[in-house]
Order: C-alpha cells, then sequence, then structure tokens
C-alpha cells in the first residue's frame, strides 16, 4: 500500500475547499488600512497615522472555553464564532482602544467543510460588529487529537490606541461612579458548571424546554457573547471614562480589582439589586443550591462591562448609553477603602 497524507487522515483538498469559502467571508470584513488577501503567508494592515498620532498596539487572545461543548450537543456551529471575536475584542477596548484585526486558528480531528464555514462565517460577523478585518488564520486537521466532530477554537485581536488616550484606571477616584452594561446571558464563562449541573446532575438534553427561560437550554447557553466596541467608542470619544472592566471569567469579584491601582487605596462598592440579573442566573444558583460569592465570581451575573466614569457625567451616560441600544444601569461607585469589591 502507497501511503498518502489523505490517508494518514488529512485531506489537504478539503483545507483548499474550505479556503475558498473562507476568502468572500473574510473579504467581507476587509477596511481601508487592510494591504493583502487571505492567502498570504503573513497579513498586512497600514497604521492611519493621521488619526494615531502616537499610536500604541493592544493585543488580546482568547478562546470560548467549554461552551464549544454545547455547539457540539447541538451540531450548531454559527454562534460561537461571534463568541470568539468578543472575548478578544471586548478585553482590548477596556484600554480605549479600536480592534483592527483579527485572526483566528480552528483545529479538529478530521475537517468537516460545513462545520469550520459555519464557525468562520460566526467569526466573520463578529469582525462585523467589532468593526474590525479578519485578515487571517490556520485551520489545523489533526487526526486523532479531538474526539470525532469536535474542534477547538483560539482568537487573536490586534487594536490601536493613542498613547495619550489610553484608560488604564489611574484616573479614577473616591466618589466615581460605575456603569454596568448588560450582558446578554451567560456569555463564555462558568460553562464546566452549568454543564455539570444541568446535564450531569439535572440530565437534561440540549433540547429540555425551560420555562423560566422562555426556550431550551441549548438555546440560552449559545446565546452569543456581546460585543460592545461600536456603542463604548463612542461613548469614549464624548466623555472622560477612567477605567473600563470586561466582565469575564472571575466575575465581578475579581475582574472590577484588576482596574485598580493598589496606591489609590480606593475600593469598588457594588449595589446588589440595582441592575436586572438574566434568570439564566437565578435558576443557576436556585437548582445549583449555588452560593451569592460563588455566583458573583464565577458568573457575569447580567453585566458584561463595567464603566467607571466621574459622577457628574454618570446619569449623562446611561442616557446616551440606552440611545445607543445598550441596557445601562448605576451600579455602584469608588470609596476609599483596601483596594477590592464590597457588595451592599
Amino acid at each position: 500500500m502507497k501511503l498518502t497524507y489523505k490517508k494518514s487522515g488529512v485531506d489537504i483538498n478539503k483545507g483548499n475547499k474550505l479556503v475558498d469559502i473562507i476568502k468572500p467571508l473574510a473579504r467581507s470584513t476587509f477596511k481601508p488600512y487592510v494591504m493583502s488577501d487571505i492567502g498570504s503567508f503573513g497579513a498586512f494592515c497600514k497604521l492611519d497615522t493621521s488619526r494615531y498620532k502616537n499610536p500604541v498596539l493592544v493585543s488580546s487572545t482568547d478562546g470560548v472555553g467549554t461552551k464549544l461543548k454545547i455547539a457540539f450537543m447541538r451540531n450548531k456551529h454559527d454562534t460561537v464564532g461571534i463568541d470568539l471575536v468578543a472575548m478578544c475584542v471586548n478585553d482590548i477596548l477596556t484600554s480605549g482602544a479600536q480592534p483592527l484585526f483579527f485572526l483566528d486558528y480552528f483545529a479538529s480531528g478530521k475537517l468537516s467543510t460545513k462545520q469550520a464555514a459555519d464557525v468562520i462565517r460566526g467569526i466573520a460577523e463578529g469582525c462585523k460588529m467589532a468593526d474590525c478585518s479578519l485578515i487571517g488564520g490556520e485551520t489545523a486537521e489533526m487526526p486523532g487529537f479531538y474526539d470525532k466532530g469536535e474542534y477547538d477554537l483560539s482568537g487573536f485581536a490586534v487594536g490601536v490606541v493613542d498613547g495619550k488616550k489610553i484608560i488604564n484606571g489611574s484616573g479614577i477616584r473616591n466618589g466615581d461612579v460605575l456603569i454596568g452594561l448588560s450582558s446578554s446571558g451567560l456569555h463564555s464563562n462558568g460553562y464546566s458548571l452549568v454543564r455539570k449541573l444541568f446535564f450531569d446532575i439535572k440530565k437534561y438534553g440540549p433540547g429540555k424546554r425551560i420555562k423560566e427561560l422562555g426556550c431550551t437550554i441549548g438555546e440560552e447557553l449559545l446565546k452569543p457573547t456581546k460585543i460592545y466596541v461600536k456603542s463604548i467608542l463612542k461613548i469614549i470619544r464624548s466623555f472622560n471614562v477612567k477605567g473600563i472592566a470586561h466582565i469575564t471569567g472571575g466575575g465581578l469579584t475579581e475582574n472590577l480589582p484588576r482596574i485598580l491601582h493598589q496606591k489609590a487605596k480606593l475600593k469598588f462598592v457594588i449595589e446588589k439589586g440595582s441592575w436586572p440579573v438574566h434568570k439564566i442566573f437565578d435558576l443557576v444558583q436556585a437548582m445549583g443550591n449555588v452560593p451569592d460569592d460563588e455566583m458573583y465570581k464565577t458568573f457575569n451575573m447580567g453585566t458584561g462591562m463595567v464603566l467607571v466614569v466621574n459622577q457628574a457625567d454618570s446619569q449623562k451616560i446611561v442616557k446616551r448609553l440606552k440611545s445607543l441600544g445598550e441596557n445601562a444601569f448605576i451600579i455602584g461607585r469608588a470609596e476609599k477603602g483596601r483596594a477590592g469589591i464590597e457588595y451592599v
């Protein structure tokens, strides 16, 4: 027998077919600063130095975690790409950066062209939501490495901010106000706990309809992560935003202190009940008997991003965010004390 790469489990022709599908998806996200097409060994982007006098690049990499397991269970793959983009671009947004471009890594044991195309279609959609360009990526077929029908994803985003306009929390002062922007649900964190509760302990299938949610558990768990780029960048251009926190793994409890400087001797006081908590969180807590502190350090609890602003601007910013389609609420304040979080 003559051994070939295809007989070893890697079908290069399938990979080439996928590239042909990807190209128009990627091109639909291109901005004028993109200088190369999909397929080059490296992708080129030109910085607009007329807009950024002192440009600083900001980068982030992330994945979707075990939320992918829900996509496998439902055989629905067109939303996790949005999650992938969101996890990266929301991170670089916290510094005030405009996302420029995005690259993805898709790896499977045996390439399914349709499955991969659905994923990348979601990535392209996420890039449009974030106003950035999908300029390249890597599709890896690795026989024997992943279970049948499963894959893994990683994303990489690069953005730019003017050096004099970097938001790093250094300007936060006693009395500043915290504005929370609603999440779309679980986003992409806490899924190991949620999967254990619903699928291992309760023995639910993804098609189980939950009255309190108004949909199946699978539909709820696959709601894509909200991308805040366009609305928050508009706020930054009009108001003094002192700090931004992306509420991901670690919840409010661990993510908010990341933007506090130890020397500032400040803490964040969070007022429970000042924003609507999505029903999925109430359901998880009640069904799993999960303590309050565990909920707030595992999940976003309905708040996907938090802005720290001057008290005098806070109501105007909330009003402006609502006009941009965001649900925004004043959820707390900065006070003198040891750096950390206090819930009241």
